[in-house]
């Protein structure tokens, strides 16, 4: 790949509180050195010559435009996960590097076709799972791999997933959410964006053992009063142990927090404990907080994370860990290397979040 700036092309993009408007726009703004925007394209014409006169960029007539487009390097997929299929196959076919939100398909059925598509047409691939790539989650890995906290023994994760609660504010923007078959849960996403984050820092999962309800079988809807049909889990409790024989457990509740603790994840260690907090279960999206409490201390005290982890990217938290993936993809199209998480781990993860389903459904554990 030649040292030219990388031009990406956005599917997806809505003026507004859209995941492209909200991350991807200012996180490739951030890095006029290495990426211009190419354009945008939508489900209709009409759309994507809004969104283009919002942003300033170029209109692409459709989706086969833009991927089919010389004057596009990658492909950016920010749509609704049903769609996350049909256009990824497009930008396959069309030999275009694909930068696809997570997660990759609606279930691993879908994620192991697209995987197996692109690895057969040599496409350079990445997922969005950016939680992996925060800078208090590379400090921490840094941390474990100095041997911090001595020999991590369990970690224990209790969170709540915004989104699953009892109201919603945006009907239009949410009720998709609440739909299980869409496959767009609180297992898949705040769950899912964790537990991706979490094996880097204690390793790969190994066996697990859950249970999935769905105590809330309609949520009301803040604009109308009217209730709506939920179908998507708003309990999930996991536990299991790692390949490093570490215990771990979650237990992911719908809604959000009343203290505004909406994370707390703690790392139980022979040298102490750590722990790490934020606003929401979501952390890919909120910042967070370290904490120690070392053998021989009294209390938490703060664990800053240098610096040097937070240069050259947005300081907001949502573009920032988005701008830190769209690195590594550049360098990695420019070495050959693997560094940012490609369509082959989202399998992996598709996998995990299945096996949790299945020990749901059969009520024992399971090995992943």
């Amino acid at each position: 790949m030649s040292e030219h700036r990388l031009r990406v092309g956005i599917i997806g993009l809505q003026p507004g509180q859209s995941w492209a408007a909200r991350a991807h726009i200012p996180a490739l703004r951030a890095l006029p050195d290495r990426f211009d925007i190419a354009g945008v394209a939508n489900r209709s014409r009409s759309s994507a010559e809004e969104a283009g006169k919002a942003y300033n960029l170029h209109a692409f007539s459709s989706v086969d435009e833009l991927v089919n487009s010389p004057d596009v390097d990658i492909v950016t997929v920010t749509v609704r996960v049903p769609n996350h299929k049909e256009v990824v196959r497009k930008a396959i076919e069309a030999g275009k590097s694909i930068y696809c939100e997570w997660p990759l398909g609606r279930d691993l059925s879908e994620a192991e076709e697209l995987a197996a598509m692109a690895a057969e047409h040599q496409i350079k691939t990445v997922i969005g799972t950016q939680a992996r790539l925060a800078p208090e989650m590379l400090y921490l890995r840094g941390l474990m791999d100095q041997e911090y906290l001595g020999e991590i023994l369990s970690s224990a994760v209790l969170a709540y997933g915004r989104g699953w609660g009892a109201t919603i504010s945006d009907e239009k923007r949410e009720s998709y959410l609440l739909d299980k078959t869409n496959g767009a849960t609180m297992l898949s996403i705040p769950m899912g964006h964790t537990l991706a984050a979490m094996q880097d820092i204690i390793g790969g999962i190994k066996q697990v053992s859950s249970i999935i309800g769905n105590r809330r079988n309609t949520v009301l809807s803040l604009q109308d009063g009217k209730s709506i049909a939920m179908t998507a889990p708003d309990q999930v409790l996991v536990n299991g142990v790692t390949e490093k024989n570490i215990l771990f457990s979650l237990h992911y509740r719908g809604g959000t927090a009343p203290d505004g603790h909406g994370l707390i994840w703690e790392l139980n260690g022979t040298k102490g404990v750590i722990r790490i907090t934020g606003p929401s279960g979501h952390t890919q999206m909120v910042p967070l907080q370290i904490e120690c409490c070392l053998l021989g201390d009294t209390a938490f005290k703060p664990v800053p994370v240098p610096e040097t982890f937070l240069q050259g990217c947005p300081a907001d938290v949502i573009p920032g860990n988005v701008a830190r993936m769209y690195s590594r993809l550049a360098s990695d199209l420019q070495t050959g290397r693997h560094t940012a998480p490609d369509f082959g781990d989202a399998v992996r993860l598709h996998r995990l979040l299945t096996a949790i389903e299945q020990s749901s459904g059969c009520g024992t554990r399971i090995t992943v």
